[in-house]
């Protein structure tokens, strides 16, 4: 994926998780940061556990990864700045 592919992944899935686990605050660059954040782990977890790696922009493996990595690390952001 390219690097513009991964900034709109990014803002998508750092949304997502922040509207369903709540808080991570900052505005747009925080969700920015804490979706790609999130997309890396995801797949970063997924191709260790599972042998899943991120594929093209448009699969919705890719996107589903990629949301669930946004959730895990916009939890653990919440927990360690103590809100939400």
């Amino acid at each position: 994926m390219s690097f513009l592919s991964w900034i709109i992944l990014g803002l998508i899935a750092g949304s997502i998780s922040k509207s369903v686990v709540g808080g991570g605050g900052g505005g747009w660059f925080m969700t920015l940061l804490l979706g790609v954040l999130g997309a890396v782990v995801g797949g970063w977890i997924s191709s260790g556990l599972f042998n899943i790696s991120l594929r093209g922009f448009f699969s919705p493996v890719t996107w589903i990864i990629a949301i669930l990595g946004g959730f895990l690390v916009t939890f653990l952001y919440n927990k360690l700045t103590h809100k939400a």
